[in-house]
């Protein structure tokens, strides 16, 4: 009886696997840290000036402000990924409330690669943030 099966559980499992990617995909802070060194992906921090040079920034990552409303922000991202809607970005701010706003908003304007860490800098229910694991920051003091 299982092997008159097989053909309905194998087409189920193909369909499964053939499903588009996640709508909101996230990543951690070190998965995030590792794809920008590895030149996977852009880290760009959307935090304001202020917290970019309280706490530093990850190294390499764009920096823009995300409470300079959505078209400085989107002109911003897209500047930051070489014009390329298709390029893979990672968005990080303080807690990951903006970047899955920014997120949102990016993946309604055309942009098909959007990750969001979740956890921000500082830590949320997502993770213990970027900071508190003790990944890396430059200085920000020209922000």
């Amino acid at each position: 009886m299982l092997f008159k099966r097989l053909p309905a559980l194998a087409l189920g499992l193909f369909h499964l696997v053939s499903l588009p990617a996640l709508a909101d995909p996230d990543l951690s802070a070190p998965e995030a840290l590792a794809a920008a060194q590895g030149g996977q992906m852009r880290l760009i921090d959307i935090r304001t000036p202020q917290e970019w040079r309280q706490t530093g920034v990850a190294p390499g990552a764009g920096r823009v402000d995300f409470y300079q409303g959505p078209a400085a922000l989107l002109q911003g991202i897209l500047e930051a990924a070489g014009g390329n809607k298709d390029a893979p970005i990672a968005l990080i701010c303080r807690t990951g409330n903006r970047t899955t706003q920014a997120q949102k908003l990016l993946q309604q304007q055309g942009f098909t690669h959007i990750y969001n860490v979740r956890e921000g800098m500082a830590g949320s229910t997502a993770g213990p943030g970027w900071i508190k694991r003790g990944l890396p920051l430059e200085r920000c003091d020209s922000c």
